[in-house]
């Protein structure tokens, strides 16, 4: 969308009606480029009403990111380096670019929309305008890659206490990176890393949360998926959930440079939705393993029960399918 559009979405984020003269007296535009702002809203899956006389409202308020709001939900608790930005093909892409030109540990990038969010393995991430909280940090590590193992499952259990703080139950963690709501995909994380493999390192975390999932949008997601708001039965408020998951993020991380993953296999591991069920796993080149899932190793690795015995798998490309429950 255009700068205007959003600047109009803004104005009319509470879900009250304004009239198109106070919108473009708010705006500096005219009530033509106001008409042609609400389309553009419209045409990113926004439901406005119209009616004579009244003027503009939102079919249902939307929770913008604001930046003063955050910067006092955040506190000193979390030095983020914070910048909110109204769309971006992918927050992570753009924060490895600024990576390489020097940008400063714990960088934060969040987007209103992100046109090309992606997952593991290329896999998109569907989101609309107000519908999910996308974003990424950017982590300096003294540390090479190769003693970061298992650092996204320490990441998705930060994702998964932050929902709890906000009253979500029932979430779990489906191994190396999803985070699940009773089998249904709630958020989901990416890592990207830089950097020698003796040291330093640059880690870029992406993490998309639904927040809001339109019926049509919905059906865009090629699994089952659940979203807050249908959970929590209100309202989410997009800031006050940024503020704890850069809370919890600023937590896990410290830990983890400390102790490594270790720290919290225990707490990761109870939170394990596939442990002791019987799973597949697709390996590259197709390749299939069956076995039950018996946990995971102090370097993340699932560990598998196979009949040549207990073996333990790297994320990398493997993709991962419940088989069904054993004891």
């Amino acid at each position: 969308m255009k700068p205007l559009a959003y600047h109009v979405l803004r104005l009319l984020a509470d879900g009250e009606f304004r009239s198109g003269t106070a919108l473009a007296q708010a705006s500096g535009a005219s009530r033509a480029s106001v008409w042609n702002a609400v389309q553009d809203i419209e045409a990113a899956g926004l439901e406005v009403y119209r009616i004579r006389g009244r003027g503009y409202r939102l079919a249902q308020p939307v929770s913008m990111l604001d930046a003063g709001r955050l910067a006092q939900l955040l506190g000193e608790t979390a030095p983020f380096n914070l910048e909110i930005v109204d769309e971006a093909a992918s927050t992570n892409t753009v924060l490895l670019q600024r990576a390489q030109t020097g940008a400063p540990h714990a960088s934060v990038i969040a987007a209103e929309w992100q046109r090309a969010g992606r997952g593991r393995m290329n896999r998109p991430w569907h989101a609309q305008i107000g519908g999910a909280l996308t974003f990424s940090v950017l982590w300096r590590f003294s540390q090479g890659a190769a003693t970061l193992a298992g650092l996204s499952l320490a990441v998705g259990l930060a994702v998964v206490r932050a929902l709890e703080s906000y009253g979500v139950t029932g979430a779990g963690l489906k191994w190396p990176n999803d985070v699940l709501w009773r089998g249904r995909k709630i958020a989901g994380i990416l890592i990207e890393m830089q950097g020698d493999a003796l040291g330093p390192s640059v880690v870029v975390i992406g993490a998309g949360i639904n927040v809001r999932l339109s019926q049509a949008m919905d059906k865009r997601i090629d699994q089952a998926a659940a979203d807050l708001e249908t959970i929590c039965g209100h309202a989410v408020d997009r800031n006050q959930l940024l503020a704890g998951l850069l809370g919890e993020f600023n937590a896990v991380l410290l830990e983890f440079e400390r102790a490594g993953f270790q720290a919290f296999r225990d707490d990761w591991q109870r939170r394990h939705v596939h442990q002791g069920c019987s799973v597949r796993l697709t390996l590259p080149g197709g390749v299939r393993e069956s076995g039950v899932a018996r946990g995971v190793g102090d370097d993340g690795a699932l560990l598998l029960e196979t009949a040549r015995g207990v073996r333990p798998f790297h994320s990398g490309d493997v993709s991962l399918r419940a088989a069904g429950r054993l004891s």
